[in-house]
């Protein structure tokens, strides 16, 4: 009798638990091929003058014709102001950048990307093999593409309990 009170007594000591369990299971595949880009900077038309012991009727930028023609230089007239002295003279231009004709954008698509003075272009990637791919029991599986690529894989396994 004595063993079975015992028993029943650590029956009574032994509380249920009451633990909330949660679960969570996430996975993602993130493929990226990166776009070409081109970026074009149109430089305008520069001119300068300088000297000593020289007399000027100085030159300077004519008006372009429209507002795709860059402005042109006129020459200045310059005498050495007195004869048989030193003297230094520095004229400079530099033409700046037309629009080309027949440059066209098309839903914000350049169709042949003109030639300025500044230009940057990026190479577009290219996907070759590119591929990712989670199965149920994350497992995962990337796949390496050409240049300009990327491929990014997570699984997350969460438990919390309460």
């Amino acid at each position: 009798m004595k063993k079975a009170l015992i028993a029943f007594g650590m029956l009574l000591l032994a509380a249920p638990a009451h633990a909330d369990l949660t679960h969570k299971i996430s996975s993602s595949v993130q493929l990226t091929v990166d776009a070409s880009a081109s970026q074009a900077t149109r430089l305008g038309s520069t001119y300068s003058v300088s000297g000593s012991n020289v007399s000027a009727t100085l030159g300077g930028l004519s008006a372009p014709a429209s507002a795709t023609d860059a402005a042109t230089m006129n020459s200045g007239t310059y005498t050495q102001t007195t004869s048989g002295s030193a003297f230094s003279f520095t004229e400079t231009f530099n033409g700046g950048d037309a629009i080309p004709t027949g440059t066209t954008v098309s839903s914000g698509v350049v169709g042949t990307l003109p030639a300025f003075g500044s230009v940057t272009t990026t190479a577009g990637g290219v996907a070759g093999s590119l591929g990712g791919s989670i199965d149920s029991a994350g497992t995962m599986s990337l796949t390496a593409g050409g240049a300009g690529t990327s491929a990014t894989g997570q699984f997350v396994s969460e438990i919390t309990i309460r």
